[in-house]
This record gives structure tokens, C-alpha cells and sequence, in this order.
């Protein structure tokens, strides 16, 4: 079964994100927190981490740099999970940062579950 970790400090996106996923047979961790993320990928590797921007404390870029920094994490792919939908945002995410998905809220439940497979198979 494939992990899956989810990281947004509101608990509504991490029960929708876990339902949407966990019907599609993934495993979900959910992670309220850019620190609770870090200290869940210190003891564990998920195939994937669906990243929220805008956290307080550590935002998104900062777990993002984190991640991509260590060379035990530096291979997982990391999707965003944003409200900020503008183009320039995307495109900076996509081809300056290398982000492996820029996915924007809201999402259906389709469209998740099916970049989820894209990027890590189901």
C-alpha cells in the first residue's frame, strides 16, 4: 500500500484528502503541521507528500527547501496543495522550484485521486 502524507494546518482538508484517498487504497498521514511532516519523514518514507503554502511557523517553501535539502527525502515526490491559484505562482512552482505537481483548491475528488496515481501509482 502506497503512503501518502498530507500536510495542512486546517482539519477539514486533511478528512477530505484523507477520505478522497484512503477510497482509492492509499494509506494517509496527516500532518497538521510543516514540523509534524519533518518529524513524520525522519523515522519513515512516504511515496508522497501533498504540501500546503501558506502554514503558519514553517510554511510549505520552508518544509519544501527542507526536504529537497536532505538526501534521505530529497526523492519523494512533493505536490502543493494551495489556494493560490494565480499562473505565475504555478509556473514558478512547476518550472523554477521543480515542485512534481501544483494541485489548487478547491480540487474534485477525481482530479486529486488522479494526480495522485500520476505521481505515484495506485
Amino acid at each position: 500500500m502506497k503512503t501518502v502524507v498530507v500536510v495542512d494546518d486546517e482539519p477539514r482538508i486533511l478528512d477530505l484528502v484523507e477520505k478522497i484517498l484512503s477510497a482509492e487504497g492509499y494509506e494517509v498521514v496527516k500532518a497538521s503541521s510543516g514540523q509534524k511532516c519533518l518529524d513524520y519523514v525522519a523515522r519513515n518514507t512516504p511515496d508522497l507528500i501533498l504540501l500546503d503554502i501558506r502554514m503558519p511557523e514553517k510554511d510549505g517553501w520552508m518544509v519544501y527547501r527542507e526536504l529537497r535539502a536532505d538526501r534521505r527525502t530529497k526523492d519523494i515526490p512533493i505536490a502543493m496543495l494551495t489556494v493560490k491559484a494565480n499562473a505565475i505562482d504555478r509556473d514558478i512552482a512547476l518550472d523554477v522550484l521543480h515542485v512534481d505537481d501544483y494541485i489548487t483548491k478547491p480540487f474534485s475528488p477525481e482530479d486529486l485521486a488522479s494526480r495522485v496515481k500520476n505521481l505515484v501509482g495506485g
